[in-house]
């Protein structure tokens, strides 16, 4: 059975009339009547019961008419659809974040791709450090990374997306909640929580040259691979995690965020195959340019910690509470 004659059937069953139905696909009637009645006998049953006045479905006819009309809805839609593939308006994006860029970043480039690319299906993995997203995007397991320069592999393009500040998460009962700025040197007897040595962490490497900078080595109590066990861990009482600007953006019952006066920021970045040359990749980067998700570099009142408006953050920053630190030594 072919697929036209099913497009016959349906065009003589939406009008009941063979002349109409002949004129709207443009063919003659005789040919058309032919082939219903190869149809009917393919299929053993009558479809249209026909006299000199009128043309009418049999029951038969209309059990089958629902059934068609599906049938050529699916593969209209199938082809719709193919196309839409082949032009980069539909398929499957498989994206990677750090776990710092879920709380601030993906919201933001969720919406962006919802909004303009409605029929792209985004597979998000998050919690997923540099190292892991550069060896996932070379092995074609991922399209896009945010993630944190510098880059250690070959074959991976990438554009700035933010500069972000460290700050330090510590509890909310901690003598340092609530001063609003302090110095990495006050935090040189605390206990620390950090991402796993092996893990090769951006932020964890910034961290703890920061804290060489300011005298001392940070004391590592617990180590961590996602960001979200670190914070839980502070929310605990554990100790105090150094983490970037975006953890604001998921305020934690029992966590304080406070921003560290002389802490180094950490780049943040776009990443993909530099050989990808999928339609569907094209049109994302183009949404994301479009939509100011690229900081301006050449604009010089962005400044180097500047964050792509489309990705600022909705959470306003902690303010001082007026407490005293407890420890004399303050920022030695």
């Amino acid at each position: 059975m072919e697929l036209r004659t099913l497009r016959y059937f349906a065009a003589v069953a939406g009008t009941c009339h063979f002349g109409r139905a002949a004129e709207k696909l443009h063919m003659a009637q005789p040919p058309l009547s032919q082939a219903i009645r190869r149809l009917e006998a393919e299929l053993g049953v009558e479809l249209f019961t026909r006299t000199t006045r009128q043309v009418a479905l049999t029951g038969a006819g209309e059990v089958f008419r629902t059934d068609v009309e599906r049938i050529l809805g699916a593969v209209d839609e199938a082809v719709t659809r193919v196309g839409r593939f082949a032009s980069g308006v539909e398929g499957v994006l498989r994206l990677g974040l750090t776990g710092s860029a879920s709380y601030r970043q993906l919201p933001a480039l969720a919406r962006l791709l919802k909004r303009t690319m409605p029929h792209v299906v985004t597979e998000v993995h998050t919690d997923m450090l540099t190292a892991a997203q550069e060896t996932a995007l070379l092995e074609r397991r991922l399209d896009l990374g945010v993630l944190r320069p510098p880059l250690r592999r070959e074959g991976i393009a990438h554009r700035a997306l933010a500069d972000e500040p460290l700050l330090v998460a510590v509890p909310g009962e901690h003598w340092l909640a609530g001063s609003g700025r302090i110095r990495v040197g006050q935090l040189r007897h605390e206990d620390f929580i950090v991402y796993g040595a092996g893990l090769g962490s951006v932020v964890g490497d910034a961290v703890v040259r920061a804290c060489r900078d300011a005298g001392f080595v940070p004391h590592r109590a617990y180590e961590v691979t996602e960001t979200s066990a670190a914070l839980a861990l502070v929310a605990a009482g554990l100790g105090v995690a150094v983490l970037p600007d975006s953890v604001r953006s998921a305020p934690l019952e029992g966590v304080r965020y406070e921003e560290i006066e002389d802490a180094p920021s950490v780049p943040l970045a776009l990443a993909w195959r530099a050989d990808d040359t999928s339609p569907l990749l094209r049109n994302v980067l183009g949404a994301l340019e479009r939509n100011g998700v690229f900081p301006q570099s050449a604009d010089p009142a962005a400044g180097p910690g500047a964050v792509p408006p489309s990705l600022a953050p909705s959470v306003a920053p902690t303010g001082p509470s007026g407490r005293t630190p407890p420890h004399p030594e303050g920022d030695l």
